[in-house]
């Protein structure tokens, strides 16, 4: 019983865990735009929005393609589908507007400020 009770914990999944990584998720997706010419959110809640959707599309990309969509976690391919994804995500969420080339330039600029940012973001 002790044993099932520390494994369940020691995965550290819990709504505060949830909580940090959006923020996490937010402040770099905001430095991204802040940086990234072609790419800009108008307010915090297309922040917040836009952080959940990337998080939501990148789950669906590692469960279906089994690609991590984290532009230096696989090369190019992870690059390339960061890329799609930031690009996708202005159709799900309104103030949220990237153009192709934000779409790529935002992807290395993510992929740099969640090195530098301590926390996996998307």
């Amino acid at each position: 019983m002790a044993d099932q009770y520390t494994e369940g914990k020691s995965t550290g999944f819990g709504i505060a865990h949830f909580i940090i990584r959006l923020i996490v998720s937010a402040v770099v997706l905001g430095i991204t735009a802040a940086l990234t010419p072609g790419f800009s959110i108008s307010g915090i809640w297309s922040l917040l929005l836009g952080a959940l959707v990337l998080a939501a599309l990148d789950y669906a990309a590692l469960r279906l393609l089994g690609v991590n969509a984290s532009p230096f976690s696989r090369g190019i391919l992870g690059f390339i589908m960061a890329a799609v994804i930031i690009y996708v995500t202005q159709f799900f969420v309104a103030g949220f507007n990237v153009t192709i080339w934000g779409a790529i330039i935002g992807a290395l600029v993510y992929g740099i400020v969640d090195a530098i940012i301590p926390g996996k973001s998307m």
